[in-house]
């Protein structure tokens, strides 16, 4: 356990959390809506500290990222818990743990048991990323956000060593936290999972997606990190054209055209297990709209062998980047990061 980072203390041993824009009051004894960030005597701690549940040498494509560093290898670690509780993640098993009764008596999803973990230093998940030739180091699978602490030293570390850092993210974090860990982190793989309160307090467990917004603005646009969104499109709750055409124009808006879109296709799951995947031509309809909106990437995902999966020129429609699920079969884009066709200059961030 580590003492939190972002809490002030209360009366009688409560504290409050400020990490994400739940704002978590706490009495002793009991975690805010993650269950893992824990109040003992009027000290928040953090019960998941070097606790890895997942790691994996992933190419950074399955994050998706698929304009930053392209074709390399990145560490990929994550523990339990997060800050949502969306009722299709693929996976709950470990970030629908809750290691302490929520100070609101919370049970969404009751585990009897904390999932295995083991214990895994900052420092030695650096050593891992280099022993496995990876270029960089990811915290995904779980939200990184409530793991705030360890991942602080461990992007400290990693950037020291000359690794690129990736946050996996639902984006729920508050600005403070944020302007933290900016310093040491290269890119923000934001979920923007709808575009509207009703989706997120249904299917996330969160009362307002504004944050998130803020977040990703702040990351892109004052922080210089890399920023690539995603949005996994599900039948019947996120699929209709004016919520498709709200999230490609404020994205083109406020983040720019050059920011890529991934539109990945949702698999029926926990929850929602009676719906139906979504349909291939939904996903195209969605790709269209984004690209009508001036979005220069529009990418789908989860569609094996879709010409969606491929880097475009947006000057002269060129194919840059061909991909076959994370496997890079052509490649097109010069030491300068230009078209080697028409030499229009492409957002492919390079930091290795």
């Amino acid at each position: 356990m580590k003492e939190a980072l972002f809490y002030n203390k209360l009366k009688d041993s409560w504290v409050k959390c400020g990490l994400c824009p739940h704002y978590c009051v706490i009495p002793d004894g009991k975690a805010g809506f993650c269950g893992v960030r824990v109040n003992r005597g009027g000290t928040l701690e953090s019960f998941i500290y070097d606790k890895v549940s997942s790691m994996a040498v992933d190419p950074i494509e399955k994050k998706p990222l698929f304009n930053f560093n392209p074709g390399t290898l990145v560490f990929s670690l994550g523990t339990l818990g997060c800050n949502m509780q969306c009722g299709h993640c693929q996976n709950w098993e470990i970030s629908h743990v809750i290691l302490a009764e929520s100070f609101d008596g919370r049970k969404i999803y009751e585990i009897a048991k904390e999932r295995e973990t083991e214990l895994v230093t900052a420092e030695r998940s650096v050593e891992l990323a280099i022993k496995n030739d990876c270029d960089g180091i990811a915290w995904t699978y779980n939200e990184p956000t409530i793991w705030f602490e360890y991942t602080l030293e461990g992007a400290k570390l990693a950037k020291k060593e000359g690794l690129y850092t990736v946050y996996v993210t639902n984006g729920y974090i508050t600005p403070e936290p944020l302007e933290m860990i900016s310093p040491y982190l290269d890119a923000f793989r934001v979920d923007i999972k709808a575009f509207n309160n009703d989706f997120y307090n249904k299917v996330a467990k969160i009362p307002d997606m504004k944050p998130i917004l803020e977040a990703a603005v702040l990351a892109k646009n004052k922080f210089k990190m890399h920023v690539e969104v995603v949005t996994n499109v599900i039948p019947g709750l996120n699929d209709d054209d004016p919520q498709l055409k709200a999230i490609a124009s404020w994205i083109a808006d406020r983040l720019g055209k050059d920011t890529p879109w991934h539109i990945t296709r949702f698999y029926p799951h926990l929850e929602y297990s009676g719906l139906l995947a979504t349909p291939i031509p939904t996903l195209e309809k969605a790709r269209s709209i984004g690209l009508d909106a001036g979005l220069e990437y529009v990418y789908l995902g989860n569609t094996p062998k879709h010409e969606g999966e491929n880097t475009y020129c947006p000057e002269c429609s060129s194919l840059l980047i061909q991909r076959e699920g994370y496997s890079i079969i052509s490649y097109d884009i010069d030491q300068n990061r230009k078209c080697v066709n028409c030499g229009r200059e492409i957002n492919i961030r390079l930091t290795a």
